[in-house]
């Protein structure tokens, strides 16, 4: 992390493909907010390797002055940086660069902000959560187990599509998820017969959704609304589904047609921006102003 506030620099994410995100439009509104003049954020495509190498070098000599990662590359990030922040080794995963402290050196720290800006939308979502269930085995699961516990969540299972049969070498990530304390299950054979998973399902306050399935572009959504037993959970049950676009995915509107709590991921996207933004200019943007720019950029492109 720079010391002190930072009054211009560019900032960039690393990703691919990055032409959907909405990063963009929220850092532009976060330095507005904040009144800092002379800093520009700029999405680039980073196809391999190389690409994101090219990026870190440029980091490392001060042609930026930070970076967010997101899919496919947050993995990498962590392996390419020089130090990692204990929410991002934790997790695996790192979706900010820093550099700390500033000077010759120019040491690059990797931070997960994911985690915390989760954390907060659990506990805004359901107040209290003392069990949870999270669907997917990718780096959002990881990071959706750490911010459960981060949130006080006691029990946590998990499940993903791979996670079938017996458990072994095919249940991918099956044993880093159970190292930060979650309980992987089955993937069900047929979502209306009795299984570890919907017994977990039934006794849960928290359903996290950390697949891309639903989102604009991808799967339907309908494998992860199809093995959840909707009319077996409780009322006060809250789905958090961690795609933004569509803001209503077929899990969100499955939840909410049975009267639960239900939310769309854009509330993390824009928690962990104002996190990041924290760690380079030294001061957190409040939340409303970057979400209102995120709804109108999103109305733009994908209008109703």
């Amino acid at each position: 992390m720079t010391e002190g506030p930072l009054d211009e620099g560019t900032f960039v994410l690393i990703g691919h493909p990055v032409g959907h995100s909405l990063s963009p439009v929220i850092h532009a509104a976060a330095y507005e907010t904040l009144g800092v003049r002379g800093c520009r954020y700029v999405a680039v495509d980073c196809p391999d390797r190389a690409a994101v190498e090219r990026q870190i070098d440029a980091l490392r000599r001060g042609d930026i002055a930070g970076a967010n990662v997101t899919v496919p590359w947050k993995r990498l990030a962590l392996d390419l940086a020089d130090e990692a922040h204990p929410s991002a080794r934790d997790v695996g995963a790192a979706n900010v660069l820093g550099v700390a402290p500033p000077g010759a050196s120019r040491k690059i720290v990797a931070y997960n902000t994911d985690v915390g800006a989760l954390a907060d939308e659990l506990v805004r979502c359901r107040p209290g959560a003392r069990a949870a269930v999270v669907i997917g085995n990718g780096g959002a699961a990881l990071a959706s187990v750490a911010a459960c516990r981060a949130a006080k969540v006691e029990r946590i299972t998990v499940t993903a599509r791979r996670f079938r049969g017996e458990r072994d070498a095919s249940w991918e990530r099956a044993d880093a998820l159970e190292a930060l304390g979650a309980v992987p299950v089955e993937w069900p054979r047929d979502p209306g017969a009795e299984s570890a998973l919907g017994r977990a399902l039934s006794l849960s306050d928290l359903i996290v959704q950390s697949t891309s399935d639903g989102m604009r572009g991808a799967t339907d959504g309908t494998a992860v609304r199809d093995i959840v037993p909707w009319g077996a959970l409780s009322p006060a049950t809250c789905a958090y589904d961690l795609v933004y676009n569509p803001a209503v995915t077929p899990f969100v509107a499955a939840a909410r047609q049975r009267g639960l709590g239900a939310q769309s991921g854009l509330g993390m996207l824009v928690g962990q921006a104002a996190r990041a933004i924290e760690l380079w200019l030294g001061r957190r943007p409040p939340a409303e102003p970057l979400r209102v720019a995120a709804e109108s950029a999103l109305a733009q492109k994908f209008p109703a």
